[in-house]
């Protein structure tokens, strides 16, 4: 039952921490870069076109900025559980000296 209530609230985690990163960090960050939106930020390899059947072909490219965005996510993630991990591990070693 503990692991069910865990997996539910780090889904739920996540969602929070991913509309922190996307609504709240990135856009002062883009700002402060010229007004960049990180999540339009891409190389494109090859152009999108027509293939011979009359098909659309998508483009192909590398989205760095959707990268970066899942980059930072994981790092406030991570840096969540470390501090958590942390003061469980604080207040075990208090219990156990008193």
């Amino acid at each position: 039952m503990d692991m069910a209530v865990g997996i539910i609230i780090g889904a739920a985690f996540n969602k929070i921490v991913t509309s922190l990163v996307n609504d709240v960090i990135m856009p002062p960050i883009g700002l402060l870069l010229g007004g960049v939106d990180f999540k339009n930020l891409e190389v494109v390899l090859k152009e999108a076109a027509v293939s011979p059947a009359g098909d659309k072909l998508p483009a192909v490219t590398l989205r760095y900025g959707l990268f970066i965005n899942t980059a930072i996510d994981f790092v406030i993630v991570a840096f969540t559980i470390f501090m958590v991990v942390r003061a469980m591990n604080r207040s075990a070693n208090l219990r156990q000296k008193a």
